[in-house]
């Protein structure tokens, strides 16, 4: 376990990305299969690139199945070295509960570091659910990484949010 600053345990760092851009849907289409667009990914190398001098090293990632998570995923893994552990998980799409991903966490509590790869409005529902304020939603815009740390994965999480890393600053940090 490493230590929050203020000298208590960390049992879990969780870091939760929004998948980039995507495509426009086209008519008739599924959801599901819209792939992110070339703009989409550079942003996102962006922001993983910063993170990853921060010291993100996530030992598992948990993603939702669609493609523009997945691929948000894929790309995440290459920069941070962490191709192997990639999960599909259903608790990460479109339309589920905050509740139902901390149980699919719960189910990987021995990690140290999780990245989780999906959409919102449930990625900023959830990062209010992990700091203990199930009420506050939190504005994920496309591309950005939170990282909260957790001190304990039991019944009901409560978490300290540590930073909020958007495109735009990840960019303005690389000028």
């Amino acid at each position: 376990m490493t230590k929050w600053s203020s000298g208590r345990p960390t049992a879990m760092r969780i870091h939760i990305l929004r998948h980039g851009i995507a495509e426009t849907p086209a008519f008739g289409a599924r959801d599901a299969d819209r792939a992110l667009t070339p703009e989409g990914k550079k942003k996102l190398r962006t922001v993983v690139r910063v993170a990853r001098e921060a010291g993100v090293s996530p030992t598992l990632i948990l993603t939702s199945p669609y493609r523009r998570a997945v691929e948000t995923a894929e790309l995440a893994a290459s920069i941070l070295g962490c191709q192997d552990k990639i999960i599909r998980t259903d608790a990460l799409e479109p339309g589920r509960a905050p509740d139902q991903v901390w149980d699919e966490i719960r189910l990987h509590s021995s990690e140290r570091e999780i990245l989780l790869a999906g959409h919102e409005p449930l990625l900023g529902y959830l990062t209010g659910f992990l700091l203990g304020v199930p009420s506050l939603l939190i504005d994920l815009k496309k591309g950005s990484l939170v990282r909260i740390d957790m001190d304990h994965v039991g019944l009901r999480p409560r978490g300290v949010l540590r930073w909020y890393l958007t495109p735009k600053l990840a960019i303005s940090c690389r000028e």
